[in-house]
């Protein structure tokens, strides 16, 4: 079966990675063809692999940091793959993890601006590439109102509760997931209007690529049930647009 579109997926790891992306790409499920974006070229092509098998869709990976060249190279990459050919871009997920830890008067400036650069600022420009490919896929920056309401495509920011507060020791960690939740309702308040779907998608709780006693049970997050719920958000209609949500395990205390 044909693949319907494309999904681009960066933070494409072992577990919460590897879950979503299996989703995506089977044609049971999302039928997309899926570009997987991270940092390790070798535990990259192994996971490609790996979801090919598991998935029977298609996946490529695409070894690449947060840096703003290497993200529009990246990009350009993906653009010019074979398999990718004729296929829109329907969904581009920002999934990224990122953590720094330590007491408040031992942070550096410098330490503390990497941590905004590699988490907040790639967040940035991975959504302004992803919306420059489905503007150019769809007729440009068209208003829904012209266009009889005709979705562009769907960005999904993977948040953490470090969004909404922190802790102690957290300060970089907070102000980098802080920043990139802001970065999203920007983008949404900013481009609903022209047919991108933006989402702020905090994941409060662990997420396994597994099923087990946690999963059943409500203590840990199913990488598959995400990826369903994010194929979920790619499919919503104009008419009712989710913006931001909380996923948690049925036993994770709030």
């Amino acid at each position: 079966m044909a693949p319907k579109g494309l999904a681009i997926l960066i933070g494409a790891g072992p577990t919460s990675g590897a879950g979503i992306a299996r989703m995506l790409a089977s044609p049971q499920h999302g039928n997309l063809a899926v570009a997987l974006l991270a940092r390790n070229p070798d535990n990259l092509e192994t996971l490609a692999s790996d979801l090919r098998q598991s998935s029977n869709g298609i996946l490529h990976p695409f070894p690449t940091d947060t840096q703003p060249d290497n993200l529009r190279r990246t990009f350009q990459l993906i653009t010019q793959h074979p398999d990718f050919q004729g296929l829109k871009l329907k969904l581009a997920i920002y999934h990224v993890k990122n953590s720094s830890r330590k007491p408040f008067l031992e942070e550096t400036p410098e330490a503390f601006n990497d941590s905004m650069a590699a988490y907040t600022t790639g967040g940035v420009v991975f959504a302004q590439e992803a919306m420059k490919l489905m503007y150019s896929q769809n007729g440009g920056q068209t208003l829904l109102a012209d266009t009889g309401g005709a979705k562009k495509g769907t960005i999904i920011f993977t948040g953490t509760l470090g969004a909404m507060r922190t802790n102690q020791q957290y300060a970089a960690y907070g102000a980098s997931r802080a920043a990139a939740r802001m970065v999203a309702q920007a983008v949404a308040k900013e481009h609903s209007k022209f047919g991108v779907h933006v989402v702020h998608a905090i994941a409060n709780g662990g997420i396994i690529d597994e099923v087990n006693e946690d999963t059943k049970t409500g203590r840990k997050m199913r990488a598959e049930d995400v990826g369903q719920l994010y194929l979920w958000l790619a499919q919503q209609p104009t008419s009712l647009w989710t913006h931001e949500l909380d996923m948690r395990p049925a036993q994770e205390s709030f």
